[in-house]
């Protein structure tokens, strides 16, 4: 049985969603629960990976139930919450086709970046919101954002792995790239096909740049067009205020 999971995380206290060999990560911390429950080794595979600090509200994941063990769908949830941390959450669990995976599945996805303009960041809001005393221009933030709407190569918002090719794709379409007042400052969402490594937080460090006149605007438009110029480099957003919000599939 092909089971999604639907999974909420803050952050803070991971070093990213992928597993890796050193340092905790959720996905990890979920194989670990799914194979004590299953009593083999079982494989979780994400819809894409999120940096460490980086939070979810819909992350989705997928993982193949063994045949021998006869529990409901609904039942993973409990079953899983009790054996993680209070700070990783699964939210649902559902049957789905054979043919699903939550990668490759994927048709878009919804990110939000928080920022806060107060004097002083309040100590509930740190490691949650990118803290940024100096206002921005509204209008300039607008503008820059809506430069990345559309099909675009993104090859100058992005951070390279190191396993590129002449071949690699770096075209994205963004079908939304907006923001809103909130209390304590703003709140950016970006809805797309994809989304690169490290995109968001590039797409949102070139825009306040560009919101705080430190980046000209039709500089900014010509990342998109034009290789970066020598003189202007990349200003990556810290991962605080950044949430992957859902993933939807057809």
């Amino acid at each position: 049985m092909l089971l999604k999971l639907t999974i909420a995380y803050d952050g803070r206290p991971y070093s990213g969603w992928q597993k890796q060999p050193n340092g905790t990560t959720i996905q990890a911390l979920i194989e670990q629960a799914l194979t004590e429950i299953a009593k083999e080794p079982t494989i979780l595979h994400g819809s894409g990976r999120t940096d460490a600090g980086v939070h979810a509200n819909g992350q989705v994941a997928h993982f193949e139930a063994p045949d021998t063990l006869t529990m409901n769908p609904f039942n993973w949830v409990p079953a899983l919450n009790r054996k993680l941390p209070d700070s990783i959450r699964i939210l649902s669990c559902e049957e789905v086709d054979a043919d699903f995976h939550a990668r490759f599945s994927a048709t878009e996805k919804c990110y939000t970046y928080a920022i806060s303009l107060q004097p002083i960041l309040h100590p509930h809001h740190a490691g949650r919101y990118w803290h940024l005393p100096r206002q921005l221009d509204p209008d300039a933030l607008v503008e820059a954002l809506s430069h990345y709407e559309g099909t675009h190569s993104f090859h100058n918002f992005c951070a390279l792995r190191g396993n590129e090719t002449e071949d690699s794709d770096f075209s994205r379409t963004i079908f939304e790239a907006s923001f809103k007042k909130t209390d304590v400052g703003c709140l950016i969402t970006y809805r797309g096909s994809g989304f690169l490594y490290k995109m968001v937080r590039l797409l949102t460090g070139e825009a306040v740049q560009a919101a705080q006149e430190r980046l000209r605007l039709d500089d900014h438009l010509s990342l998109l067009t034009e290789d970066r110029p020598s003189h202007l480099r990349p200003f990556c957003a810290p991962a605080d205020g950044l949430t992957l919000e859902s993933v939807f599939y057809t």
